[in-house]
């Protein structure tokens, strides 16, 4: 491994998704990716059902919390490569010309929080969400980043996106 490549995923809370994807990334990345997260209106807590979900599943949750984007503005912030957006309301915000010039790309999850039902339900929904995130990320991670020019890099982070829009629809139709 030659470097480290840092990847920020910005949802509208940073109570859920988000975390899920940071914790993932930072559990399977192996050194090579080192995950963050933050939102566009964060919560002032992290959603229970998250952290019960990520401890279950053996991820890390210490210092998990949620974050403002703009924290990492500042000049001692890392210098990310990969900037994702994982919900549509962020999707839509303007943000800062990121150091570097990381590739980016909006990649949509539905919010397990909004869904309806009883607790089994909504547990099933976080355990989705989990599972796609998983799925993305070990796809997004085995892209061989250091020997694709910044268009093709940028076209197949677009297409990881849309494969993921498509099995999140045939999951659960509700979710487009």
């Amino acid at each position: 491994m030659d470097r480290e490549y840092c990847v920020l995923f910005i949802s509208r809370r940073n109570s859920a998704r988000s975390l899920i994807a940071e914790a993932v990334v930072n559990r399977h990345g192996k050194g090579r990716f080192r995950a963050f997260s933050a939102g566009v209106e964060p919560t002032h807590e992290v959603d229970k059902a998250t952290i019960e979900l990520l401890e279950k599943c053996g991820y890390v949750t210490t210092g998990l919390r949620p974050k403002h984007w703009s924290e990492f503005t500042h000049t001692d912030a890392p210098q990310f490569d990969f900037v994702f957006t994982l919900t549509d309301t962020a999707s839509k915000d303007k943000y800062p010309e990121w150091p570097g010039k990381p590739a980016s790309s909006h990649w949509r999850y539905p919010d397990p929080l909004k869904s309806i039902g009883d607790k089994w339900r909504q547990k099933r929904e976080f355990a989705r969400t989990l599972s796609a995130l998983e799925r993305q990320m070990r796809v997004f991670m085995q892209l061989p980043v250091e020997r694709l020019d910044t268009i093709a890099l940028q076209r197949r982070l677009n297409e990881i996106g849309s494969e993921q829009r498509t099995q999140t629809s045939e999951e659960d139709p509700s979710a487009t």
